[in-house]
């Protein structure tokens, strides 16, 4: 018989985790608190409902209702706790989510289906509209074709069904004048139970750390879903509109990193001159007249699944996403790696105008069979799918730099003339960008005896245009791995996968198409459950070849020469247990990267670290409190390139900038009544004050500042 795949998983951020066992099986039911778990899902980043303990791969699953009680209020906020993830790489930002797993971008998924082409014309998601959010790390082009070898980010949308009827209405309010409303309605459609919907809507009226910048937003997501013992349909709608402007600043180095004790710079002239006066993290360095960051975004999703018989299940995915941005920022201008881009004083040498309205349409498809087959003592989950995805993007884009009298030390807004509409549309270019790929895969997971093996096969034909040249590239990528459970629910497992990306261009000395850039990855790890206990465990090692890179010892004039090879090595732990009314989850991981040139990856921790603890009273005077704190440590990162300063003469000057590390205490206090609850969270308690990154190029990126807010949820 078939039935809605509602099996709870280990939700365990890839690496190290604890959870109950009553977590582990469909027959158990949920514990009073809640520890690690997710809803295993068809739609998930595996596309298998077999549970975490026993895939060979790292996973994490983080559900809403973890990642709302550590106050996350962006997708990267979602990842603060997760091991191997860098969330907030660029700091504080309303541009966008800018998350690296392993040390690499990776691609953003919704259901299945990718949402994200380009950083800057795509609504971004809500959290608030999410069931969960996952990682699978490393390589994963088996499952989703062209991608990065550090993995997928995939989100789960929240849509209609049985097992979805509660009603609430939220209110926020916090800092910056944070209001939000939102509400999550489900409705029993028939008598029957077999239609049921469901409505997800948010709107918010906000300010953030910087002095000018807003982030409001209108959501709305309804859905309907059709199901029996043998079927579910869904359909969701999803309507998204923001308005604000960009916080990423660029801030120039000199009045930030030279000023800065967080900072160090090995060439000491790229600091000559420098007043020792840093510019705060709430300066806003752009016009208010001109700047602004408009997205609109309008997604109709198909879900299907369908048990034929005992053996065979069909489903899939399907989407059509229509979006528009409307992108202006101005920034100090960069006048090459390394030059300073203001002077002693603090005023621009030159100010850089960007003006680029774009408009991506999407329609994508994924259908797959699933099979549960025995064969002998072996049984077998086989997932035989293709999928389908043809995204066209216009955008014009029109970039202007002209001289400046703005001081970012003491900005004085509209003293420069803005651009004329003329003289943008005289900048303006018309570029279009096409994305057409069909990929066919095959996945098996095998159980013999105390053996979980799996392997993986997919063949991918992908038309990459920007406009002038359309290329197209064929990939065969593999995946193969082994698990082996033990009596002691220590179960070690090894695993090997690959990844492609395609990239369009010319070598400059063959004219031959450029080859994809290619991954591969080998993982060994455990993932350990004491028989009895609530605690569960996760440990990895992995080592990463990233190749095709471009050289940087290519010869003059062919820096296309695809002989550059990057390489990645980590190790990844963490933790969740509950100890009577205690649960604690903890995290480690270290990673060390090295570029074609020999530097380590700019951007990226060598070391992370976290803990979250929260006490939730199960009986007594206290009970219905509960309190949580957390501790979030990041290494520090560091930048190579070269400056041409003229205290050098304008020789290419090596420059390493290094941003130290920090420790970010978050914490939450909340009640619940009966249909109540309220609450309270604080991330970065102590006010710490940190740069996200520096880079060598000539920014900086300010972290996120203390934010309060307080939320009331009524459930009705």
């Amino acid at each position: 018989m078939f039935r809605p795949r509602n099996t709870l998983v280990l939700a365990t951020s890839g690496i190290l985790s604890f959870a109950a066992p009553a977590a582990l099986a469909d027959s158990e039911p949920a514990l009073e608190t809640v520890i690690v778990t997710g809803k295993l899902s068809t739609f998930g980043a595996t596309k298998s409902n077999i549970p975490i303990l026993e895939t060979a791969r790292s996973v994490s699953v983080i559900p809403a209702e973890e990642f709302l009680e550590r106050g996350a209020l962006t997708l990267d906020d979602t990842l603060n706790y997760t091991a191997g993830v860098v969330g907030d790489t660029f700091g504080f930002s309303t541009r966008g989510d800018f998350p690296r797993v392993r040390g690499l971008d990776v691609p953003e998924y919704l259901d299945n289906i990718q949402v994200l082409f380009g950083n800057y014309n795509n609504a971004r998601s809500d959290i608030y509209t999410l069931e969960q959010v996952e990682v699978l790390k490393g390589p994963a082009s088996v499952l989703y074709g062209q991608g990065s070898p550090g993995g997928v980010l995939n989100t789960v949308s929240k849509r209609a069904g049985r097992d979805a009827m509660e009603r609430e209405l939220v209110l926020d309010y916090g800092s910056h004048d944070r209001i939000q409303g939102a509400a999550d309605i489900g409705v029993r459609l028939s008598e029957s139970g077999d239609w049921n919907g469901r409505l997800v809507a948010v709107y918010r009226d906000s300010g953030t750390q910087l002095d000018v910048v807003d982030d409001d937003a209108l959501v709305l997501a309804p859905s309907i879903t059709y199901e029996n013992d043998r079927a579910r349909y869904s359909l969701l709608l999803n309507y998204t509109e923001r308005e604000g402007d960009t916080a990423h600043q660029f801030l120039p180095l000199s009045v930030s990193g030279c000023a800065s004790g967080n900072v160090s710079i090995s060439e000491p002239n790229i600091c000559a001159g420098s007043t020792g006066e840093e510019v705060p993290a709430s300066r806003y360095v752009g016009e208010p007249g001109f700047n602004r960051y408009d997205t609109e975004s309008l997604s109709v999703t198909l879900f299907g699944e369908q048990r034929m018989n005992d053996w065979l299940a069909l489903e899939g995915t399907a989407r059509y996403r229509d979006n528009e941005a409307d992108y202006r920022q101005t920034w100090v201008s960069f006048l090459g790696a390394g030059n300073p881009r203001t002077g002693p004083d603090g005023t621009a040498l030159q100010r850089s105008w960007y003006d680029a309205p774009a408009s991506p349409e999407q329609f994508a498809l994924d259908a797959r069979a699933r099979l549960d087959l025995q064969t002998g003592p072996v049984d077998h989950e086989v997932l035989v799918g293709v999928n389908y995805q043809d995204v066209s993007t216009l955008q014009e884009a029109a970039f202007l730099s002209r001289p400046t009298t703005f001081n970012v030390l003491r900005p004085v807004y509209g003293a420069d003339p803005l651009p004329s509409a003329a003289e943008l549309d005289a900048a303006r270019s018309r570029r279009s960008s096409d994305i057409e790929a069909i990929g066919y895969y095959l996945n098996t997971q095998s159980s013999v005896g105390n053996w979980v093996f799996t392997a993986g096969l997919r063949y991918d034909d992908v038309d990459t245009g920007n406009g002038a040249v359309t290329q197209r590239d064929d990939a065969t990528s593999y995946a193969v791995g082994a698990l082996y459970k033990t009596a002691l629910g220590l179960n070690p497992y090894i695993s090997y996968a690959e990844s492609f990306q395609p990239v369009v261009g010319t070598d400059a000395l063959t004219s031959a198409p450029l080859q994809p850039q290619e991954g591969e990855q080998t993982e060994l790890g455990i993932k350990f459950q004491p028989p009895g206990t609530r605690s569960y465990l996760t440990a990895a090692y992995f080592d990463i070849e990233q190749s095709n890179l471009p050289n940087p010892a290519a010869l003059p004039n062919a820096s296309t020469q695809q002989e550059g090879v990057a390489t990645i090595t980590g190790f990844e732990v963490q933790a969740q247990t509950v100890v009577g009314d205690v649960y604690l989850d903890l995290s480690y991981s270290v990673l060390d990267t090295e570029s074609p040139d020999g530097a380590r990856f700019p951007s990226i921790p060598e070391e992370q670290g976290s803990v979250w603890a929260t006490w939730r009273p199960a009986a007594g005077a206290l009970s219905g409190f509960s309190v949580g704190a957390g501790l979030r440590m990041a290494g520090g990162n560091e930048s190579s390139g070269t400056a041409f300063l003229a205290a050098n003469a304008f020789a290419p000057t090596p420059v390493v900038v290094r941003t130290d590390g920090y420790t970010l205490v978050d914490a939450m206090l909340a009640y619940e009544f009966a249909r109540a609850s309220v609450s309270l969270n604080l991330r970065n308690l102590l006010q710490e004050e940190y740069y996200g990154t520096c880079l060598a190029r000539g920014d900086c990126f300010p972290g996120e500042e203390r934010t309060v807010v307080a939320r009331v949820t009524y459930r009705f």
